[in-house]
């Protein structure tokens, strides 16, 4: 039997995300970090083009948070960049890296190996690009690592990964399998709902962008922190008030 006009599978062929990204998004430096160059979306952008140009065997499209600055990758970016000794001659894995923010500061800082995990198949092309246009290697992981034991790393830096509550519980786990192994943990967030206030020590501050902020707003802060073991923590993950 013959399909109807409206049941017709979408047949159109998936964009290159590599070569969308290049042709229509621009390369510009981050407010607050003039060192890091990204591809960023603009409003001419048509992202959505990419983000739903997937053929009917794809997975579901996923929201393009690798084209912008979110401030958790944004602030630990800054604080490795002026803090170089946290990761000078380690190796360092950028987790959730989005954009790349935060591994592109690595490896600018001195780490002698950065790895980076992104889930999406744009972000990852984002990600690449965004390391070539830095002259950073970056080591990409396509999958979800958290479900497995933590890499061979000596450091984890990791923004923005508190921003929902599936997100942060699941995110936990492997965070603590990272300590267990004896690897540091540093976090950045500006004070999302689900970030775990007990587990962490603030470490510095700093008023960096946001996604979603429009682009004249003013800078508000964000916060670095050491993630601390199990035993310190008092409470639950849960909403701030």
């Amino acid at each position: 039997m013959g399909l109807a006009k409206d049941d017709t599978p979408d047949r159109r062929p998936r964009l290159d995300p590599a070569e969308f990204i290049k042709a229509n998004m621009r390369l510009t430096s981050v407010p607050a970090l003039p060192e890091i160059w990204l591809y960023t979306a603009h409003p001419s952008s048509g992202l959505r083009r990419l983000v739903e140009g997937h053929d009917a065997d794809s997975q579901e499209p996923q929201p393009p948070y690798w084209a912008y600055a979110w401030a958790g990758g944004a602030v630990l970016a800054r604080y490795v960049l002026d803090h170089p000794e946290i990761v000078a001659g380690r190796r360092v894995l950028d987790l959730g890296a989005g954009s790349g923010i935060v591994g592109i500061a690595a490896g600018k800082a001195g780490a002698c190996e950065v790895m980076a995990t992104e889930v999406d198949r744009n972000g990852v092309a984002a990600l690449a690009l965004n390391a070539a246009a830095n002259g950073v290697t970056i080591t990409i992981m396509g999958n979800d690592i958290t479900t497995g034991p933590p890499p061979a790393v000596d450091l984890v830096l990791a923004g923005d990964v508190f921003y929902g509550q599936g997100v942060a519980l699941g995110m936990m786990p492997f965070l603590d399998r990272c300590l267990a192994a004896g690897i540091e943990v540093l976090v950045g967030d500006p004070g999302r709902a689900y970030l775990p206030r007990s587990r962490l020590r603030l470490l510095a501050e700093y008023k960096v962008p946001d996604f979603g902020e429009a682009k004249d707003a003013a800078l508000k802060p964000s916060a670095v922190f050491r993630l601390q073991p199990e035993q310190y923590a008092a409470l639950p993950i849960r909403p701030s008030p």
